[in-house]
């Protein structure tokens, strides 16, 4: 057989760098399953697309590198929209490759064609998320709509795309396809980090918050920091990449943010705003009592990739679209024409406000409760992991909590959903954050609710030999809806996990990982969680740890909108 699109598909991804493709099987996509088991690329199959979806963020959000999805026609497609949603929000480069019913069968209603109300319009699902769908008509058109998807994905703001390509494209005659197009990042012009730069020296209160838009170029942020003793905030995606223990690190603003850090945003003069949408649990849904007084009281100088944001919550003094890392740096550059800061007494409340917030949380995790409180949990989990650790959290204590007073190290890496939230997250990406860092200890930290919902996580982690450690924190309910829900309301219904009795009920997860071949772990007493961790880490394999917790909210010193709508208030 002469090679087909398929063949020719598989060596574009080789060429462009790609070594795992995730996904699940279908009748459109075999072509290009056929063709990549002759390929270096390694596909990873999942038992459902949400989960492949989740483990190639992840593997993204690891590797640096976009993450590539194949999925089937219909429900193959919907399957995986939650999770390529969850990494469009998050800025998470995603390439979906989907299969799609016959060209020539297009609006006949064929097998899994969606068309209630259009004709085989699969694409029209992706539109509201993605940053653009190709529908591939001809096979001469494929290698153009891959490399085009690739150079979307991963420049200016990145995110998830989508090339949708009809089943019989993939299995006719190969096209040459286009060579891969290169661009260098917009930086920021040296004028403009002067007038930044000056603005930030001047100031009686300056503060630099960074967003998860800044990644990698810490170094930069913390000489122009240093240089003139300006205090650090991060929103929860940017947890991490300064240290926590750095001592100009506020911390977290918002609904989770400490009190102190939220009075600072408020009160700054001027603030230097850095790869960050100004999202509404970083900015206390925005009310100018409790974080930010953007345009009010403080200045604002925005930097960010995507032109979109620039003003888009705040109005911005200055606003720059370039890359943050380049754009750091040009500041702290321009920065030492200036002379050097010194705060001491700010140096001073900083210490003592985050010294309190870890040590207090490190009092309440010395608890000998069992169940356990979740902080004991958290404090049990930093104590028996290597600092290295990728920790990847799903929704509810376990990102909220950690965000606010896990004390990560330097070395260490957190990851977790943001934009969308998503409950089930955490198994599948953990899975393919250990794909991308196969020699460091991965662990997910979730909920018995994230669990449940993405009970495949365990089979692909144990067929891929990824030694996973899953963390249960399972107080038998969606704890976070329920707590909210008590005290607003006066019961809970609808969010606790019962038998037919009304007892609280859980599935048995340590059970469940031994009989799909991982170590199971079951705490019984507050001594086994750090056994269990420890025994899990030396192990290097695939292993679920069971720890009963109580039902305890996340401390929150900002504010949440949500809350006051409960009450019957709304903004004016």
């Amino acid at each position: 057989m002469t090679a087909t699109s398929a063949h020719a598909l598989v060596a574009q991804l080789e060429d462009l760098g790609v070594s795992h493709v995730f996904g699940t099987c279908g009748h459109t996509n075999i072509a290009v399953l056929d063709a990549l088991a002759d390929s270096r690329i390694r596909f990873v199959i999942a038992r459902h697309e949400q989960a492949a979806a989740h483990a190639a963020d992840g593997y993204a959000r690891v590797s640096g590198e976009p993450g590539v999805l194949l999925v089937h026609v219909g429900p193959g497609l919907t399957n995986a929209t939650t999770g390529v949603l969850t990494a469009a929000l998050d800025s998470v480069p995603m390439v979906v490759i989907s299969g799609d019913v016959p060209s020539y069968y297009h609006g006949r209603h064929p097998h899994q064609e969606i068309n209630l109300h259009a004709d085989a319009d699969q694409a029209a699902v992706f539109r509201p998320f993605v940053k653009r769908a190709w529908n591939v008509h001809r096979a001469q058109d494929l290698g153009r709509a891959v490399e085009r998807a690739f150079w979307t994905a991963t420049t200016g703001r990145p995110g998830a795309v989508l090339v949708n390509v009809p089943m019989d494209v993939f299995s006719r005659a190969a096209e040459p396809y286009p060579p891969v197009s290169r661009a260098e990042p917009p930086g920021l012009p040296a004028e403009v980090a002067e007038r930044i730069a000056a603005a930030l020296a001047g100031a009686e209160r300056p503060l630099i918050y960074a967003g998860g838009g800044l990644r990698d170029d810490a170094e930069a942020l913390l000489r122009l920091a240093e240089h003139l003793d300006i205090p650090i905030a991060h929103s929860l995606m940017a947890k991490g990449t300064v240290p926590d223990a750095h001592p100009l690190v506020l911390g977290m603003t918002g609904f989770w943010g400490l009190e102190l850090t939220n009075d600072y945003a408020r009160d700054a003069d001027v603030v230097l705003a850095l790869g960050t949408r100004f999202a509404e649990t970083d900015s206390s849904s925005w009310d100018p009592r409790f974080t930010w007084t953007l345009g009010e009281r403080s200045r604002l100088l925005q930097i960010d990739i995507d032109p979109a944001e620039i003003g888009r919550n705040y109005p911005a003094e200055i606003g720059a679209v370039a890359d943050a890392g380049l754009a750091i740096r040009a500041i702290a550059g321009a920065a030492t024409s200036h002379p050097a800061a010194s705060r001491p007494a700010l140096r001073e409340r900083i210490r003592a406000a985050r010294s309190e917030l870890f040590g207090a949380s490190r009092e309440r995790g010395r608890a000998d409760d069992f169940p356990l409180r979740p902080e004991r949990i958290l404090a049990d989990l930093r104590d028996s992991v290597p600092p290295d650790t990728i920790l990847v959290t799903d929704v509810g204590w376990n990102k909220n909590g950690v965000a606010q007073c896990y004390e990560l190290p330097p070395e260490g890496r957190f990851i977790t959903p943001g934009g969308a939230s998503t409950m089930g997250f955490g198994p599948a990406a953990a899975v393919g954050a250990q794909l991308a860092a196969p020699g460091r200890t991965v662990v997910a930290l979730i909920g018995d609710g994230g669990m449940g919902a993405q009970l495949p996580a365990v089979p692909l982690a144990v067929e891929l030999g990824a030694p996973v450690i899953f963390v249960v924190m399972n107080n038998r309910s969606h704890g976070t809806i329920s707590d909210l829900q008590s005290a607003h309301f006066g019961r809970s219904h609808g969010c606790d996990f019962t038998d037919p009795s009304g007892r609280p009920y859980s599935p048995d997860f340590a059970a469940l990982a031994r009989a799909c071949g991982a170590d199971g772990h079951t705490v019984t007493a507050p001594e086994d969680l750090r056994t269990a961790l420890r025994k899990a880490v030396a192990d290097r394999r695939p292993a679920v740890i069971d720890v009963p917790m109580v039902n305890e909210p996340v401390p929150t010193p900002g504010h949440w909108n949500i809350k006051d709508i409960y009450r019957g208030v709304f903004p004016v």
